[in-house]
């Protein structure tokens, strides 16, 4: 009897464990094709991989399916792995946490504050993304190739920092390059010979390394793919790297979940270094962030997470972890437009089904149903409003009866209306809304969730430069940081920038002196007899930029 009903009970959940594979495959039906780029993955649970499945093709070209030991190149989900290089040698005593990254980085400049290699990982050093500097120096990301010594060459020229060390978090790749240049020069070893001696091999993740050679061969590796012009076309879009730290793991669905175990059962750096990478960074006013070593903590219908995505060129890339579950789902993708961080919840709201403690989100759209708003009253709404103390824009067009935010003439977000004066975009659960100023002006707020104090924006009139405005604005631009001239002349009764192996852009105009550009916002600034001297350049993830206009412009 024991026996029929052990068979009766093991029967009826791999019924129930096959109907979930099934609703799985509906999540990625989409990409389960012959004919189209897709994704890897791996549901694991309790140590084990529970169900693991290739969806769409990993070489278009020959024809070659995705499975689950498809090799991936996975962007930033490799920095948790250059955080635990990092922690190795400090439990060994080879370094601080707390140390100068110019104790091993001499070629950063001394910038007149101390930046550790703990502000290195937590993303508060203050220093400038590494792929913006790039970009504004020539290079073109993913297409030329980009050398740790072409990194740390253009960090080597800085003269500022965002922000001063330890006061702010701000995402920075740069952090992880010098990381790995850390671990490279107190090591002995190269990072790639580093992480798969220390990390890679004690784990069995037998498909797993850093790529630090962009023309090595690897087997059974995808290749990145982005949307093609029209139906179901693709252009191939792969990474050009011989950097490592930031990016260039490349690993499988299948071995990350040996990795994903170690936080469980740690066979390498023990129960220390799992609490290590776990540990929360803080700024200096000792408020705690959500940014550990490599990993973000955070919360998924009322369930506790660890989770850090990835994206470079075509491939995205996810690894999901329910601790208290332990239950984890790895998602690796070589189509640019996928976001594997829904698909990864996505399954989890399958497998979790019984252990959430909130509701199903409302997908993207806010759960307030939208109202309807007089378009006479919309248009009140539209226009140009400035946030001056950091100099900073936001356009409100009106277009077919509709609201938009416009980052630029191609690139449009939807307001959807809330109530006659609050709106949101959809994408993202942040909330717009209209009102008087004391002034009797008007005036946006805009309050992102979790946040205490809104961004507030007032209403201006936009700069409308004249034909002898622009010409005292054209002119060549160089700076002491980067070697390219930036060329500013006057096209159509307009501002454009031209600059190396970049497409001209348009300079749009926001309040005096103040432009918007696909590259970033230009500041132009005068000397005492108001002549333009040169320009300051921020681009979200660099902060005054400075160049001076050439004598002879």
């Amino acid at each position: 009897m024991r026996a029929r009903i052990f068979l009766l009970f093991a029967i009826g959940l791999n019924a129930a464990t096959a109907g979930q594979e099934t609703v799985v495959d509906k999540v990625f039906a989409e990409w389960d094709s012959t004919v189209s780029p897709g994704c890897a993955l791996s549901v694991i649970k309790d140590g084990k991989i529970i169900y693991k499945r290739g969806y769409g093709m990993a070489d278009l070209d020959h024809d070659i399916p995705i499975n689950s030991e498809t090799v991936f190149h996975v962007a930033s989900i490799s920095k948790q792995f250059t955080a635990a290089a990092i922690l190795l040698l400090a439990q060994e005593g080879k370094l601080s946490l707390d140390d100068d990254v110019r104790k091993y980085i001499p070629e950063l400049p001394d910038f007149g504050a101390l930046i550790t290699i703990r502000q290195l990982i937590h993303h508060t050093s203050g220093l400038r993304d590494q792929w913006s500097l790039l970009g504004l120096a020539g290079w073109r990301y993913s297409l030329d190739l980009i050398t740790d010594e072409d990194v740390l060459d253009v960090m080597s020229r800085q003269k500022e920092l965002n922000f001063l060390p330890g006061e702010k978090h701000v995402y920075c790749n740069t952090g992880y390059t010098l990381l790995a240049q850390i671990v490279k020069r107190v090591s002995g070893q190269s990072f790639r010979e580093f992480t798969t001696s220390r990390i890679f091999k004690p784990l069995d993740m037998k498909n797993t390394h850093f790529r630090d050679d962009h023309a090595e061969i690897v087997k059974h590796i995808a290749y990145g793919y982005v949307n093609g012009e029209g139906g179901n076309s693709y252009r191939l879009s792969v990474t050009n790297f011989d950097t490592v730290g930031a990016t260039s793991l490349l690993t499988t669905v299948e071995d990350l979940a040996q990795w994903d175990e170690n936080f469980y059962h740690p066979r390498v750096g023990g129960a220390a270094l799992v609490q290590q990478q776990l540990e929360r960074g803080k700024l200096n006013s000792g408020k705690e962030l959500d940014y550990a070593s490599g990993l973000v903590h955070g919360k998924y219908r009322g369930l506790r997470t660890i989770d850090h995505g990835g994206a470079d060129a075509g491939y995205r890339a996810d690894l999901l972890r329910f601790p208290e579950q332990h239950f984890s789902v790895a998602c690796l993708c070589n189509k640019g437009e996928i976001r594997p961080g829904t698909l990864t919840q996505k399954v989890a709201d399958i497998y979790l089904a019984e252990e959430f403690k909130e509701p199903l989100p409302a997908g993207t759209e806010p759960s307030v149903k939208a109202v309807a708003v007089p378009e006479q009253r919309l248009a009140q709404y539209a226009g140009l409003y400035w946030k001056k103390d950091d100099e900073e824009a936001r356009r409100i067009v009106l277009k077919d009866g509709k609201l938009f935010v416009a980052n630029s003439p191609d690139d449009r977000l939807e307001l959807m209306a809330l109530s006659d004066n609050r709106f949101h975009p959809g994408v993202s659960p942040v909330v717009y809304t209209f009102e008087q100023a004391a002034a009797g002006t008007q005036r946006l707020t805009i309050q992102p969730p979790g946040e205490e104090k809104p961004d507030v924006f007032d209403r201006v009139a936009e700069f409308q430069p004249t034909a002898s405005q622009l010409a005292g604005y054209a002119g060549d631009y160089v700076s002491a940081e980067i070697e390219p001239v930036y060329r500013i002349v006057v096209e159509n009764g307009g501002l454009v920038l031209k600059r190396l192996k970049s497409k001209p852009q348009k300079l749009d105009p926001t309040v005096q002196d103040y432009f918007e550009t696909q590259t970033g916002d230009i500041h132009f600034q005068r000397d005492a007899a108001g002549k333009v001297t040169g320009f300051v350049l921020d681009t979200g993830r660099i902060k005054n930029f400075r160049f001076r206009k050439t004598a002879q412009s």
